[in-house]
């Protein structure tokens, strides 16, 4: 499985969005600081994922919530 997951930034409210084959070491590194693009944005909640059944629909639908529709459905999920 790979997973599609979004971060909220306590900080500054912004989200960020990924996608990876292990949830939970990816959102560990971001909690954690290990991650460059979130580093600055810490602290991280998790707010929300889906999980896919390959690579390839998991970074479709990282793009789609990077995308102004997208960002519209995370809105009223979150």
């Amino acid at each position: 499985m790979w997973y599609t997951y979004v971060l909220k930034s306590l900080k500054d409210k912004n989200l960020y969005v990924g996608f990876s084959k292990d949830l939970r070491v990816r959102i560990k590194e971001h909690k954690t600081g290990k991650v460059p693009a979130t580093k600055s944005r810490l602290p991280l909640e998790s707010v929300y994922y889906e999980a896919c059944l390959d690579e390839k629909k998991a970074v479709k639908r990282e793009k789609y919530f990077k995308s102004g529709f997208g960002r519209k459905f995370l809105k009223a999920r979150i």
